[in-house]
Protein backbone atom coordinates (compact mmCIF):
# COMPACT_ATOMS: atom_id res chain seq x y z
CA UNK A 1 0.00 0.00 0.00
CA UNK A 2 2.78 2.39 0.99
CA UNK A 3 4.73 1.59 -2.18
CA UNK A 4 1.70 2.45 -4.33
CA UNK A 5 1.28 5.77 -2.53
CA UNK A 6 4.97 6.57 -3.00
CA UNK A 7 4.67 5.67 -6.68
CA UNK A 8 1.70 8.01 -7.06
CA UNK A 9 3.65 10.84 -5.40
CA UNK A 10 6.63 10.21 -7.69
CA UNK A 11 4.45 10.19 -10.78
CA UNK A 12 2.79 13.44 -9.68
CA UNK A 13 6.23 15.08 -9.49
CA UNK A 14 7.51 13.50 -12.70
CA UNK A 15 4.62 14.90 -14.70
CA UNK A 16 6.18 18.35 -14.32
CA UNK A 17 9.23 17.16 -16.24
CA UNK A 18 7.01 17.58 -19.28
CA UNK A 19 7.21 21.04 -20.85
CA UNK A 20 3.44 20.96 -21.33
CA UNK A 21 2.81 20.62 -17.59
CA UNK A 22 5.74 22.78 -16.50
CA UNK A 23 4.81 25.82 -18.59
CA UNK A 24 1.56 26.78 -16.78
CA UNK A 25 3.12 25.92 -13.40
CA UNK A 26 6.03 28.29 -14.06
CA UNK A 27 3.58 31.01 -15.06
CA UNK A 28 1.90 30.75 -11.64
CA UNK A 29 5.13 30.55 -9.64
CA UNK A 30 7.05 33.48 -11.19
CA UNK A 31 5.08 36.35 -9.54
CA UNK A 32 5.37 34.76 -6.08
CA UNK A 33 9.11 34.20 -6.23
CA UNK A 34 9.79 37.61 -7.78
CA UNK A 35 7.64 39.27 -5.13
CA UNK A 36 9.56 37.47 -2.37
CA UNK A 37 12.86 38.48 -4.01
CA UNK A 38 11.88 42.16 -4.01
CA UNK A 39 10.60 42.15 -0.41
CA UNK A 40 13.61 40.24 0.96
CA UNK A 41 16.06 42.44 -0.96
CA UNK A 42 14.50 45.60 0.48
CA UNK A 43 14.58 44.13 4.00
CA UNK A 44 18.15 42.94 3.54
CA UNK A 45 19.37 46.31 2.25
CA UNK A 46 17.64 48.14 5.10
CA UNK A 47 19.33 45.84 7.63
CA UNK A 48 22.66 46.24 5.82
CA UNK A 49 22.70 50.03 6.04
CA UNK A 50 20.64 50.78 9.16
CA UNK A 51 20.66 47.77 11.51
CA UNK A 52 24.09 46.10 11.55
CA UNK A 53 26.82 48.15 13.25
CA UNK A 54 30.12 49.19 11.60
CA UNK A 55 32.98 46.71 11.88
CA UNK A 56 35.53 47.59 14.56
CA UNK A 57 38.41 47.20 12.07
CA UNK A 58 36.96 47.90 8.60
CA UNK A 59 34.32 50.46 9.53
CA UNK A 60 31.50 50.73 6.98
CA UNK A 61 33.45 49.31 4.03
CA UNK A 62 32.68 45.77 5.17
CA UNK A 63 28.95 46.27 4.41
CA UNK A 64 29.62 45.22 0.82
CA UNK A 65 29.96 41.74 2.32
CA UNK A 66 26.16 41.43 2.31
CA UNK A 67 26.23 41.52 -1.48
CA UNK A 68 29.60 39.87 -2.06
CA UNK A 69 29.19 36.77 0.09
CA UNK A 70 25.66 35.79 -1.07
CA UNK A 71 26.69 36.39 -4.70
CA UNK A 72 29.78 34.19 -4.26
CA UNK A 73 27.72 31.44 -2.63
CA UNK A 74 25.12 31.63 -5.38
CA UNK A 75 27.78 31.48 -8.11
CA UNK A 76 28.94 28.11 -6.75
CA UNK A 77 25.53 26.66 -5.86
CA UNK A 78 24.04 27.57 -9.24
CA UNK A 79 26.94 25.89 -11.03
CA UNK A 80 26.37 22.69 -9.04
CA UNK A 81 22.67 22.81 -9.86
CA UNK A 82 23.41 23.51 -13.53
CA UNK A 83 25.74 20.51 -13.67
CA UNK A 84 23.09 18.36 -11.96
CA UNK A 85 20.51 19.24 -14.60
CA UNK A 86 23.10 18.61 -17.32
CA UNK A 87 23.73 15.16 -15.81
CA UNK A 88 19.99 14.44 -15.72
CA UNK A 89 19.79 15.28 -19.41
CA UNK A 90 22.71 12.97 -20.16
CA UNK A 91 21.17 10.04 -18.27
CA UNK A 92 17.43 10.47 -18.81
CA UNK A 93 17.34 12.70 -21.91
CA UNK A 94 14.80 15.01 -20.26
CA UNK A 95 14.48 18.09 -22.45
CA UNK A 96 13.32 20.29 -19.58
CA UNK A 97 16.49 19.46 -17.62
CA UNK A 98 18.61 20.93 -20.42
CA UNK A 99 16.42 24.03 -20.48
CA UNK A 100 16.87 24.45 -16.73
CA UNK A 101 20.64 24.12 -17.06
CA UNK A 102 20.68 26.74 -19.81
CA UNK A 103 18.50 29.11 -17.78
CA UNK A 104 20.71 28.76 -14.70
CA UNK A 105 23.95 29.47 -16.59
CA UNK A 106 23.26 33.14 -17.31
CA UNK A 107 22.20 33.88 -13.73
CA UNK A 108 25.22 32.01 -12.39
CA UNK A 109 27.52 34.05 -14.61
CA UNK A 110 25.91 37.29 -13.41
CA UNK A 111 26.38 36.34 -9.76
CA UNK A 112 30.01 35.42 -10.47
CA UNK A 113 30.63 38.85 -12.01
CA UNK A 114 28.97 40.49 -8.98
CA UNK A 115 31.13 38.41 -6.61
CA UNK A 116 34.34 39.37 -8.44
CA UNK A 117 33.37 43.03 -8.75
CA UNK A 118 32.29 43.48 -5.13
CA UNK A 119 35.30 41.44 -4.00
CA UNK A 120 37.59 43.88 -5.78
CA UNK A 121 35.78 46.83 -4.22
CA UNK A 122 36.13 45.25 -0.79
CA UNK A 123 39.74 44.30 -1.42
CA UNK A 124 40.90 47.83 -2.26
CA UNK A 125 40.44 49.31 1.26
CA UNK A 126 41.27 45.99 2.96
CA UNK A 127 44.30 44.79 0.97
CA UNK A 128 45.29 48.07 -0.69
CA UNK A 129 44.75 46.69 -4.21
CA UNK A 130 41.85 45.91 -6.53
CA UNK A 131 43.10 42.45 -7.48
CA UNK A 132 45.60 39.82 -6.44
CA UNK A 133 46.12 36.39 -7.96
CA UNK A 134 44.83 34.84 -4.77
CA UNK A 135 43.75 31.17 -4.95
CA UNK A 136 40.10 31.94 -4.25
CA UNK A 137 39.91 34.94 -6.58
CA UNK A 138 41.64 33.04 -9.38
CA UNK A 139 39.41 29.98 -9.05
CA UNK A 140 36.32 32.23 -8.94
CA UNK A 141 37.52 33.90 -12.15
CA UNK A 142 37.91 30.44 -13.68
CA UNK A 143 34.29 29.76 -12.68
CA UNK A 144 33.23 32.78 -14.73
CA UNK A 145 35.13 31.42 -17.75
CA UNK A 146 33.36 28.06 -17.29
CA UNK A 147 29.99 29.79 -17.29
CA UNK A 148 30.87 31.82 -20.36
CA UNK A 149 32.23 28.73 -22.11
CA UNK A 150 29.01 26.84 -21.37
CA UNK A 151 26.82 29.69 -22.64
CA UNK A 152 28.94 30.19 -25.77
CA UNK A 153 28.98 26.48 -26.59
CA UNK A 154 25.18 26.26 -26.36
CA UNK A 155 24.85 29.29 -28.64
CA UNK A 156 27.44 28.07 -31.19
CA UNK A 157 25.73 24.73 -31.99
CA UNK A 158 22.47 24.89 -33.94
CA UNK A 159 21.19 21.42 -33.07
CA UNK A 160 19.65 21.60 -29.54
CA UNK A 161 20.52 17.98 -28.71
CA UNK A 162 24.18 18.32 -29.70
CA UNK A 163 24.40 21.70 -27.96
CA UNK A 164 22.96 20.21 -24.77
CA UNK A 165 25.43 17.31 -24.74
CA UNK A 166 28.51 19.36 -25.58
CA UNK A 167 27.78 22.14 -23.07
CA UNK A 168 26.60 19.59 -20.50
CA UNK A 169 29.91 17.77 -20.71
CA UNK A 170 31.75 21.03 -20.06
CA UNK A 171 29.48 21.73 -17.06
CA UNK A 172 30.16 18.29 -15.56
CA UNK A 173 33.93 18.57 -16.03
CA UNK A 174 33.95 22.04 -14.53
CA UNK A 175 32.33 20.86 -11.28
CA UNK A 176 35.82 20.06 -9.97
CA UNK A 177 36.45 23.81 -9.69
CA UNK A 178 33.67 24.38 -7.11
CA UNK A 179 35.34 22.55 -4.18
CA UNK A 180 38.61 24.24 -5.15
CA UNK A 181 36.94 27.65 -4.68
CA UNK A 182 35.36 26.65 -1.38
CA UNK A 183 38.41 25.00 0.20
CA UNK A 184 41.06 27.28 -1.33
CA UNK A 185 41.49 29.27 1.89
CA UNK A 186 42.11 26.02 3.76
CA UNK A 187 44.37 24.32 1.23
CA UNK A 188 46.59 27.31 0.44
CA UNK A 189 47.98 30.34 2.22
CA UNK A 190 45.86 33.15 0.76
CA UNK A 191 44.97 36.76 1.53
CA UNK A 192 41.29 35.86 1.49
CA UNK A 193 39.82 35.40 4.95
CA UNK A 194 38.54 32.00 6.08
CA UNK A 195 34.90 31.06 6.48
CA UNK A 196 32.99 32.91 9.20
CA UNK A 197 30.17 30.37 8.96
CA UNK A 198 30.64 26.59 9.17
CA UNK A 199 28.24 23.68 9.56
CA UNK A 200 28.38 23.77 13.36
CA UNK A 201 29.08 27.39 14.32
CA UNK A 202 29.40 31.01 13.23
CA UNK A 203 31.75 33.72 14.45
CA UNK A 204 29.36 36.47 13.29
CA UNK A 205 27.10 38.57 15.50
CA UNK A 206 23.42 37.57 15.38
CA UNK A 207 22.20 40.64 13.49
CA UNK A 208 24.99 40.25 10.93
CA UNK A 209 24.19 36.57 10.44
CA UNK A 210 20.45 37.26 10.00
CA UNK A 211 21.15 40.05 7.50
CA UNK A 212 23.38 37.75 5.49
CA UNK A 213 20.72 35.01 5.46
CA UNK A 214 18.05 37.47 4.33
CA UNK A 215 20.20 38.50 1.35
CA UNK A 216 20.98 34.87 0.51
CA UNK A 217 17.27 34.01 0.44
CA UNK A 218 16.57 37.15 -1.62
CA UNK A 219 19.12 36.02 -4.21
CA UNK A 220 17.64 32.52 -4.22
CA UNK A 221 14.11 33.82 -4.82
CA UNK A 222 15.40 36.03 -7.63
CA UNK A 223 17.25 33.08 -9.17
CA UNK A 224 14.18 30.86 -9.14
CA UNK A 225 11.97 33.57 -10.65
CA UNK A 226 14.36 34.60 -13.41
CA UNK A 227 15.27 31.02 -14.36
CA UNK A 228 11.57 30.12 -14.62
CA UNK A 229 11.14 33.12 -16.92
CA UNK A 230 14.03 32.01 -19.14
CA UNK A 231 12.84 28.40 -19.31
CA UNK A 232 9.33 29.57 -20.10
CA UNK A 233 10.66 31.70 -22.97
CA UNK A 234 12.74 28.79 -24.28
CA UNK A 235 9.69 26.54 -24.24
CA UNK A 236 7.88 29.14 -26.34
CA UNK A 237 10.84 29.29 -28.74
CA UNK A 238 11.23 25.53 -29.14
CA UNK A 239 7.58 24.49 -29.15
CA UNK A 240 5.82 27.50 -30.61
CA UNK A 241 4.14 25.36 -33.29
CA UNK A 242 2.64 22.78 -30.92
CA UNK A 243 -1.12 22.84 -30.41
CA UNK A 244 -0.96 22.84 -26.58
CA UNK A 245 1.31 25.90 -26.52
CA UNK A 246 -0.85 27.79 -29.02
CA UNK A 247 -3.78 27.06 -26.70
CA UNK A 248 -1.86 28.25 -23.62
CA UNK A 249 -0.73 31.44 -25.32
CA UNK A 250 -4.32 32.06 -26.37
CA UNK A 251 -5.42 31.89 -22.74
CA UNK A 252 -2.83 34.50 -21.76
CA UNK A 253 -4.14 37.11 -24.19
Amino acid sequence: MASKQNEKKLNSWLKFSSTRNFYPLADKMIPWFMGLAIVLTLIGLYMTFFVVPPDYQQGNSYRIMYIHVPAAWMSMLIYLLMALYAGIYFVLNVKLADMMAGGLAITGAIFTVIALWTGSMWGKPTWGTWWVWDARLTSELLLLFLYLGYISLRAAIDDPNRAAKASGLLALVGVVNVPIIYFSVTWWNTLHQGASITTNKTSMATEMFITLLVMVFAFWMYTIAIVLMRVRNEIIERERDTSWLVEELGKEK
